[in-house]
């Protein structure tokens, strides 16, 4: 027998959940499944379709048998009287008795149930696995913008450390940012719509580094471009926009970055400013 801690993760949780482990193994397994969220899905997914299996034979062998099926064994004919064997070899007729038949029918429908158990596994597994990325997804985005908005308010409150590399070393910026976010990038010019460049910055959001693009106005009011690389799907929604008391922030999505513009609530143009910046950078 192959060395059952060599098996797939799949195939020795199966076997925990048939009751076919070891207390050691099994021992092991529980410790992995309080620690190991990969392996959590990975077991409740088998549990799950192995529920379905379940309850879909239980329902199956609650239906009636086909009155075709019936007839077809009571219309069976009885063998005939052994006869002594010739000498020639004739052609061999299979001729069921009602028992025979009956077995085979049973089999047949276990065969059914098995495979109808394996599909609505399959199935069940991928809508289990589509509902978990979808979770993950909106925590991902629920985390990236609350670690931003935390992020603003922190910049605020020390206005003379509000970014490592000034805006006088654009080379450096953007090496820095690019090797470290995985993103290329251009710095938007934003003169003409009162804000100055000042420098740049990298933090974590949902566990993930973000570059982030610093920007001040006239009236000290701070602006920040953030970006980071993401795994969401190319139809996201595109530029939606949150207020959280005095911070306004707007998202998008595009050719698998994230992007957010975090700027004071009070400014109106800030969607119209996110577009233009999209265009920009």
């Amino acid at each position: 027998m192959p060395d059952f801690k060599k098996l797939p993760l799949d195939a020795q949780l199966t076997a925990l959940l048939d009751g076919e482990t070891t207390p050691e193994q099994k021992h092991e397994l529980e410790q992995r499944l309080a620690t190991d969220d990969g392996a959590r899905r990975i077991f409740d997914k088998l549990r799950h379709g192995a529920d379905f299996g379940k309850r879909r034979l239980e329902d199956i062998l609650k239906e009636p048998v086909p009155l075709a099926l019936v007839r077809s064994i009571k219309s069976v004919q009885p063998p005939k009287a052994a006869v002594a064997p010739r000498v020639s070899r004739q052609p061999f007729k299979f001729a069921p008795t009602g028992l025979q038949a009956l077995v085979g029918a049973i089999v047949l429908l276990i065969a059914g149930c098995g495979i109808g158990y394996i599909v609505g596994t399959g199935q069940t597994a991928a809508q289990t696995a589509q509902a978990v990325d979808a979770a993950q997804q909106a925590n991902d985005a629920t985390e990236w913008l609350g670690d931003m908005l935390a992020n603003q308010r922190l910049l605020a409150r020390q206005p003379r450390h509000i970014f490592e590399v000034p805006a006088t070393q654009p080379e450096e910026i953007s090496t820095w940012l690019t090797t470290s976010v995985g993103v290329a990038f251009r710095v938007p010019d934003l003169v003409a719509e009162g804000w100055t460049f000042q420098g740049a910055r990298v933090t974590l959001a949902g566990n993930r580094p973000v570059g982030q693009l610093i920007y001040t106005s006239n009236d000290g009011d701070l602006a920040t471009i953030a970006f980071r690389k993401d795994n969401q799907p190319d139809d996201a929604e595109d530029f939606k926009e949150t207020i959280r008391d005095e911070i306004g922030l707007v998202t998008w999505h595009n050719a698998g970055t994230s992007y957010m513009l975090i700027g004071p609530s009070s400014d109106a143009s800030l969607s119209q400013l996110a577009m233009q910046i999209a265009t920009a950078i």
